[in-house]
């Protein structure tokens, strides 16, 4: 028998399914909501709503955005030859945050990790390799993450934009091995970037 109404149990099991979310919180965010105001309620439920309704991934770098082109791919102040490929929409705005790079981005939309199920044909590769056709990017910069799953994503990319006639180059070990980008402050990243070297050299 449930504990509470349907409605509170069904709202319950939908927090629950988010990422770091618990059942004891899921329930605490559930009743919490009922102590609020209508009005208050429904703004969150509108935030969502917008949300599912406005928010696309790019048809270019595959970053979310509101348009589409994003305004990162159709800023053409941005440095078009360099391409930073990241995993997550969370690393670009880590990297934003930054203020130190005005290049174009790749977001790979995951990792490489076949024992998470997560495979190649789940990542955003292909169209990576369709942007370097026309010839006009002469470097793409492997920003994943400095950890296992990182390191395995990163050696593929390698195999995979072989040949291809761009330089291919891995951030820099400034970053904690093990770390996040979305941890890390825009010094480190700073450095990161800075340093980066031919992939062939890590």
């Amino acid at each position: 028998m449930a504990r509470y109404p349907e409605s509170v149990e069904n709202l319950i099991e939908q927090f629950n399914k988010l990422p770091g979310i618990g059942s004891r919180t899921a329930e605490r965010l559930a009743l919490h909501l009922l102590r609020e105001s209508r009005e208050e309620a429904l703004d969150l439920a509108n935030a969502i709503k917008e949300l599912t309704e406005k928010i696309k991934p790019c048809s270019v770098c595959h970053n979310i955005s509101d348009t589409d082109p994003c305004h990162i791919c159709s800023d053409m102040q941005r440095t078009r030859d360099v391409i930073c490929v990241v995993e997550e929409p969370k690393d670009v705005t880590a990297i934003e945050k930054s203020g130190v790079y005005r290049g174009l981005y790749h977001v790979l939309m995951g990792r490489y990790a076949p024992l998470e199920d997560m495979d190649e044909k789940d990542l955003t590769i292909g169209s990576l390799l369709a942007r370097l056709k026309d010839g006009e990017v002469k470097e793409v910069i492997i920003a994943t993450n400095p950890n296992l799953e990182g390191d395995a994503t990163a050696a593929l990319l390698g195999e995979r934009l072989a040949g291809t006639g761009v330089a291919v180059t891995r951030i820099a070990r400034g970053m904690p091995q093990g770390s996040l980008l979305e941890h890390v402050s825009g010094a480190i990243i700073d450095d990161a970037l800075k340093g980066r070297k031919d992939l062939k050299e890590h």
